[in-house]
């Protein structure tokens, strides 16, 4: 397993489970649930923040909360429902 902030832009991960309770319940409510797909769609110049697609839409982490984040790194190809 890896933490979301050591993926690189365009690949994509499963979320596995989360080290900070909460910041759990922050991410939850934005449809960040174990099991679900992320991809990767952009790292700022400077690493941080870092922008995600997860259900449907983007969404931006800072450094610190992607690092809170466990996830498995999978090999699909990652398109958003519109």
């Amino acid at each position: 397993m890896k933490r979301l902030s050591e993926i690189k832009a365009g690949s994509t991960a499963r979320i596995m489970s989360f080290e900070d309770n909460d910041l759990f319940l922050k991410l939850m409510e934005m449809g960040c649930v174990p099991g679900e797909h992320v991809k990767v769609e952009q790292i700022a110049p400077l690493g941080d923040p870092i922008s995600i697609s997860v259900s449907g839409y983007n969404l931006s982490l800072r450094l610190n909360e992607a690092d809170n984040i466990f996830v498995e790194e999978v090999n699909v190809d990652f398109q958003l429902v519109k």
